[in-house]
């Protein structure tokens, strides 16, 4: 609590004690409410990220805490409507990304007799590092706006993979945005404003919460831990490694529709994890189906976290120190021809369902220059051969073509309108 006076910090004692046992959301909470002098808020609340740029913010960015994702649907048929709601949205993204209200004085600054025109829970708040990623999905270029001909060919809809188990109402949508900050609050409540402003233009076709990221997207962040309890995406392409990124994120000249040329494809997966199964089994049977150890998330046959993942290393009985088909073998670029993709998952937990069990697991997010080749053979590979299978469900899917980053007084998409 470094630049908290001694007699703020006396007069939050009782208030310490009133919200022990609230979670890491709950302690953030607490430090965004109480430390309010200047100088108070930490870091992690007070960092702004650029809106503007070559590429879209949120995809590269360091992966903050909290996400709040969502798919629209497109309920307006007017190709000149969904363009102004772009424009809109693209003007309250510039806003909050700052920190800002959707509109100047607009949660409490207005008529009386009229709706605010923002939603007014992030008032007093900072940017918390908000960060907003739009991205279009294969529906979006049906005849309704005259895109058809405008549709990148690797836009395509997922396959169906083995063993999954998708909830149609998890899937699919015209329209994607992704919302991250070190506040939860700043991320809901950006999506809410979306949603508003698109009143009568966009619906929202499902949407997910999450929190504690499970990967790193730079070498200034930690590893994190997944709902399983081993260290995620350690070997995570990051924003410093620009030469990886071109290769294996960015779509180049060449790839598809000239629109989309600096932009992505996003893969969002809904995966729960059946925790109670996987807390009644062993530590080294854990151990063999990732193929890292527990604690210090090095590889099997490594001794530290960072440590090369050598596939050849052997043990005294001459079989393989990582297992044929541990996670980690499967998913390596050396398994696969090289593929790489950049993660950007979150936990979730969505209480407990019918019969008592935690719905919990990963929302897997990543990021690749082309799905067909990229994420589609990761997954094949994955759910064939990968045991830890047994452990999850995915129960939700989406695709979703993210265009480059918004120039100075542009809008999202307008490469792709304009």
């Amino acid at each position: 609590m470094a630049g908290l006076s001694r007699r703020r910090l006396l007069g939050l004692t009782g208030a310490g004690a009133a919200l022990a046992g609230t979670g890491a959301a709950g302690g953030l909470a607490a430090k965004r409410w109480l430390l309010t002098e200047p100088g108070d808020q930490p870091q992690e609340l007070t960092t702004t990220v650029p809106f503007e740029g070559a590429h879209q913010a949120g995809i590269v960015t360091p992966a903050q805490d909290h996400l709040h994702f969502v798919a629209f649907d497109v309920t307006t048929s007017d190709r000149g409507d969904l363009v102004e709601l772009l424009r809109e949205w693209t003007r309250a993204a510039r806003r909050m990304t700052r920190g800002l209200e959707t509109e100047g004085g607009g949660a409490v600054g207005g008529s009386p007799y009229a709706p605010p025109a923002d939603t007014g829970e992030a008032l007093g708040l900072p940017a918390s590092a908000l960060t907003l990623t739009i991205g279009f999905g294969p529906s979006l270029f049906d005849e309704r706006f005259g895109l058809r001909e405008r549709k990148p060919a690797a836009l395509a809809d997922l396959p169906p993979f083995p063993r999954d188990d998708l909830d149609p109402a998890r899937c699919g949508g015209d329209l994607c945005v992704q919302a991250c900050a070190n506040d939860p609050q700043v991320a809901v409540h950006a999506v809410r404003n979306l949603a508003r402003i698109g009143f009568g233009k966009v619906a929202v076709r499902w949407s997910q919460l999450g929190f504690g990221r499970t990967s790193s997207t730079s070498r200034a962040q930690q590893t994190p831990r997944n709902l399983f309890g081993f260290k995620d995406g350690t070997n995570n392409l990051k924003a410093e490694d620009t030469q990886a990124l071109d290769e294996h994120v960015w779509v180049r000249p060449g790839d598809g529709p000239d629109w989309l040329v600096g932009g992505t494809y996003l893969v969002a997966r809904r995966i729960r994890m059946h925790i109670e199964t996987w807390d009644r089994t062993s530590l080294g049977e854990q151990e063999q189906l990732i193929g890292r150890a527990k604690g210090s998330g090095a590889p099997l046959g490594q001794a530290a976290e960072f440590d090369q993942v050598d596939l050849h290393v052997k043990g005294t009985d001459g079989e393989p120190m990582i297992p044929h088909n541990a996670h980690i073998r499967l998913a390596s670029p050396d398994s696969l021809g090289g593929v790489r993709i950049l993660r950007r998952g979150y936990n979730f937990t969505d209480g407990s369902d019918g019969l008592g069990h935690l719905d919990a697991g990963l929302f897997f997010i990543c990021f690749n220059r082309d799905s067909r080749e990229q994420f589609v053979p990761m997954q094949r590979a994955l759910a064939t051969g990968d045991p830890m299978m047994e452990y999850l469900e995915h129960t939700g899917s989406a695709i979703f073509a993210c265009p480059p980053g918004v120039s100075h007084g542009g809008y999202w998409g307008e490469q792709l309108f304009g």
